[in-house]
């Protein structure tokens, strides 16, 4: 056993493709070296913007022996009409070194072939990585890819050594000119020449002596204990944001913390304002006091060493009060005139080339939140319509062109500062939340009602452009949007199906009423695959689920509370009868139409019993109590025990069925039943 190192050097790659980068290169070897049938042990991972590395510390020095089947000519080829072996068969048995005598006839998906066992001898580790490391590097994916000279290999950056070793010998191989070695180098700036890695345990080690700290995890370490060494110093609070810490991570090979100033003059900018300067543009961190209000202060990371400090400072402070001065420029500008005033300008900006501009989206959310207020008999009507109208005017000011991340937020501000309704200001912020996964929802009606409108718009709208998301790629965060709408109206218990959200939004987008349908039916299953994910996430049997959920003319609610009764009927002792009852009902029933019941024609005991239970059940059964269902147990099973539903007699068989189809009614109101898993039956 030996260890194996394997570093790719490269130009700065974007701090945001590190971490996905480097699990894909762990990942990918892992499964290199398991198809190789080579054994390996214990794997460290080691990444900076300038490297991507992985030593394994003990690998086998060769391949396991492997056997494998390869499948010949056909049998009708291979097998003459005596049974003998042709020339076809004695060709393939020479091409697999192997006698003719040990071939032998198989079955498979396409019919009978003949087929060799083959012993194939482990080559050295050495040998198959240096036929194998090529490809596999030149396959590794991130989100962007570039090629540079005249090569043809894409990758984040352009490549610029390659590191191989398998215990202190070099594993050669070529890859686009690019010649492997034992070579790395260290720190850009602080590190002369190359440097010879002899064993694959010292690359670390190697590189902390010229200035690269190589485990990621480390650096972060290192930057999280100076920056509380500051907060205690200077009595203050880094403001927590993972995000940028991890992106910092990635942004330096050796860090240094330092703690900078700016002018407080700047403390009157918004705060959300500041610190998304110092974040978006510096990759700096903001700095706060006890009770949480921005301090003229930030934290910065230095890629150098501690004895560089007030030249790095000093930079960092004159480039920040430059950034300073122009949003406080744009922030004065945009406030010149009233918030609505802008409202004007969003015709002058494209939505969509198909669907028009901004003006025509937020005219469009406005007659959504219209028919929202109507249905809620909302109060405050003219204030909602209002806000509807202000929500995206912030997108053609100045500093929201500069800092995209900052729309809704000071459009609030603007709005707030411009005399309107504090509601409707927030609902400029808040109608984009959920923004993320566990953000919070919107607090307030109008608020919500807003956000409602607007993502079941863009929803509707991207369907109509054939900009569905597919299993990989969501570019418009509509998924995220519709686990939105629905975890909104579970939380107002809004009294409208997505249903009628829908055909509401569809309304407002020109389209052929063939083609409109058809969007409907996949913007439901859309819907629905999200409310899926969200109620199995919550515990709920996938069974179940699939019984209850449709969400056309169905709210939220109503489908939230039949699968929590569905599910409580589950658990009682009577519920498998009446599941076995039930799936016999809807067995007999398949794909037949019927009409209704005429009571005249029921003759037998067992069918009027049947028949009074329904009446009986239909009279008793409301949304909240499904449990009268049980009372239909008895009465179905003696109906089939009992009497004949496909009569001779037409009339009789249809009006039978009829009556079952009666009872089907009473079982859907609460669910499909024909879906749900008799686990009494399973476990026996």
């Amino acid at each position: 056993m030996k260890p194996f190192l394997l570093e790719i050097g490269t130009e700065e790659i974007p701090a945001r493709f590190i971490p996905q980068g480097i699990e894909s290169l762990k990942n990918g070897l892992m499964t290199l070296l398991d198809d190789a049938s080579i054994d390996f042990g214990e794997i460290r991972e080691f990444a900076t913007p300038r490297r991507m590395a992985i030593l394994i510390e003990y690998v086998s020095e060769k391949q396991k022996d492997r056997k494998k089947e390869v499948i010949g000519p056909p049998k009708k080829i291979a097998v003459d009409e005596k049974g003998d072996f042709t020339k076809a068969a004695e060709g393939f048995a020479k091409s697999q070194n192997t006698d003719i005598r040990s071939l032998r006839v198989v079955k498979t998906e396409r019919g009978e072939y003949i087929a060799a066992n083959i012993e194939e001898k482990g080559r050295e580790t050495k040998d198959v990585l240096s036929d194998l490391l090529p490809k596999f590097i030149a396959s590794l994916q991130f989100p962007k890819s570039m090629r540079w000279g005249s090569g043809t290999l894409r990758f984040a950056r352009p490549i610029r050594w390659i590191t191989a070793l398998f215990g202190p010998d070099v594993i050669t191989f070529e890859l686009d000119g690019l010649k492997s070695s034992n070579l790395t180098n260290g720190h850009r700036f602080m590190s002369q020449g190359a440097l010879q890695i002899k064993d694959p345990f010292a690359y670390p080690s190697l590189l902390l002596n010229n200035f690269v700290i190589a485990d990621a995890n480390e650096r972060k370490k290192i930057i999280l204990e100076e920056i509380k060494k500051i907060e205690s110093t200077a009595n203050c609070k880094v403001h927590e944001d993972n995000e940028l810490m991890d992106t910092v991570t990635f942004l330096v090979e050796y860090p240094t913390v330092i703690l900078g100033n700016f002018d407080a003059k700047y403390l009157s900018l918004p705060s959300e304002l500041l610190i998304t300067v110092m974040k978006s543009h510096q990759k700096y961190f903001s700095v706060e006091d006890k009770d949480g209000n921005l301090l003229p202060h930030f934290i910065l990371i230095s890629n150098t060493k501690a004895e560089n400090n007030d030249i790095v400072k000093k930079g960092a402070e004159r480039v920040l009060r430059a950034r300073l001065e122009d949003a406080g420029f744009y922030c004065n500008e945009d406030q010149k005139k009233p918030l609505w005033d802008y409202i004007e300008k969003l015709k002058e900006v494209t939505f969509q080339e198909k669907l028009g501009s901004l003006y025509e989206k937020v005219k469009r959310i406005a007659l959504l939140c219209s028919f929202f207020a109507d249905t809620l008999n909302f109060q405050n009507k003219e204030k909602l319509l209002r806000a509807s109208m202000l929500s995206k005017a912030d997108l053609v000011t100045g500093i929201v062109r500069e800092f995209p991340e900052l729309q809704g937020y000071m459009g609030m501000i603007y709005a707030k500062n411009s005399g309107e309704d504090k509601e409707a200001a927030s609902a400029i912020y808040e109608h984009y939340m959920p923004r993320f996964p566990r953000d919070s929802l919107p607090s307030g009606e109008i608020s919500a009602i807003v956000s409602l409108a607007d993502k079941i718009d863009n929803i509707a709208s991207f369907f109509f452009l054939g900009l569905i998301p597919t299993g990989s790629e969501d570019p418009f965060a509509l998924r995220r949007q519709a686990m939105g709408i629905i975890n909104i109206l579970q939380n107002k218990d809004y009294p409208f199906s997505i249903n009628t959200m829908i055909d509401k939004a569809l309304e407002g987008i020109e389209s052929h009423p063939s083609t409109t349908n058809q969007m409907k039916t996949k913007i439901l299953k859309f819907f629905e695959q999200r409310f899926e994910g969200i109620l199995s996430e919550e515990g709920y049997r996938y069974d179940l689920i699939n019984a209850v959920l449709t969400l056309e003319n169905q709210t939220i609610k109503d489908i939230k509370n039949r699968i929590k009764i569905l599910t409580a009927m589950t658990e009682t002792p009577a519920f498998p009868e009446l599941l076995t009852a039930a799936k016999r009902v809807y067995n007999i029933l398949s794909n037949i139409k019927t009409g209704e019941v005429k009571k005249d024609i029921l003759t037998e005991p067992s069918e009027k019993e049947l028949y009074d239970a329904v009446l009986g059940a239909e009279k008793k059964l409301i949304k909240t109590n499904f449990n009268v269902l049980f009372e239909l147990t008895d009465p179905i099973n003696l109906f089939f025990n009992n009497v004949l539903v496909m009569d001779k007699n037409p009339e009789v068989k249809a009006n039978r069925l009829a009556l079952l189809s009666s009872v089907k009614k009473l079982f859907d109101s609460l669910g499909d039943f024909s879906k749900v898993v008799n686990t009494a039956e399973s476990k026996s």
